[in-house]
């Protein structure tokens, strides 16, 4: 009777063990995937924030302003960058503090590395002299102090509306060229007449 009862109770002892061992080895498995989810930093963002607005400054001086409703920075991706998924308004200033050029997008990047802006889907941009850019991409490369767009870009200026490809401009856009042009649109004052001429168009602008 006694050596039928130490067997239970060995037996009883080995379960819990067993229990025991399965339950730790379960926990240390979900534990390993958890952290491995977490090591895998390439594709989670280290700063996550919504309904941004603020300043950016350039040696100590306020140069842009950006507005969006989603920011993410990729701090350990392998080129490191900012996301703006949900849209960007862009503002650079001037020395004195004036804008002299804004973006508008559906989607935006930014390359810390490179120091080069994109902007994607419905880009609007809008220079010092009024003048309205329309494209689908563009680039800025603030390291070259350069602006450039690798497709389509639409220009309406004060008498014309032009369209090219090989779009590159300095970075406030009152200096800029096309490789290519399509045709321009001259736009008569409102006191000479509502007709529209299409001639050809090169809307290079020294």
């Amino acid at each position: 009777m006694k050596f039928s009862k130490q067997i239970i109770i060995n037996l009883t002892a080995a379960f819990w063990v067993v229990v025991v061992l399965f339950g730790a080895v379960s926990c240390e498995k979900e534990r390993t995937e958890k952290i491995a989810a977490v090591k895998d930093r390439k594709t989670l963002p280290g700063l996550h924030a919504t309904k941004v607005t603020t300043v950016i400054s350039d040696s100590g001086i306020t140069r842009y302003r950006i507005y969006t409703d989603q920011w993410d920075v990729f701090d350990k991706a392998k080129e490191s960058y900012w996301e703006f998924p949900k849209g960007l308004h862009f503002e650079r200033f001037d020395e004195n503090l004036a804008i002299d050029a804004n973006f508008t997008s559906k989607y935006g990047r930014y390359y810390e590395g490179r120091r080069l802006w994109e902007f994607r889907g419905k880009v609007k941009a809008i220079n010092v002299l009024g003048e309205m850019f329309e494209s689908e991409r563009l680039f800025w490369d603030q390291a070259q102090e350069l602006i450039y767009s690798d497709t389509l870009v639409k220009i309406t200026q004060l008498t014309r509306v032009v369209s090219g490809y090989g779009f590159q401009s300095n970075q406030s856009m009152t200096k800029y060229s096309f490789r290519a042009t399509l045709k321009g649109i001259i736009v008569l004052p409102p006191e000479e007449g509502n007709t529209m001429t299409s001639v050809p168009g090169n809307a290079a602008r020294p």
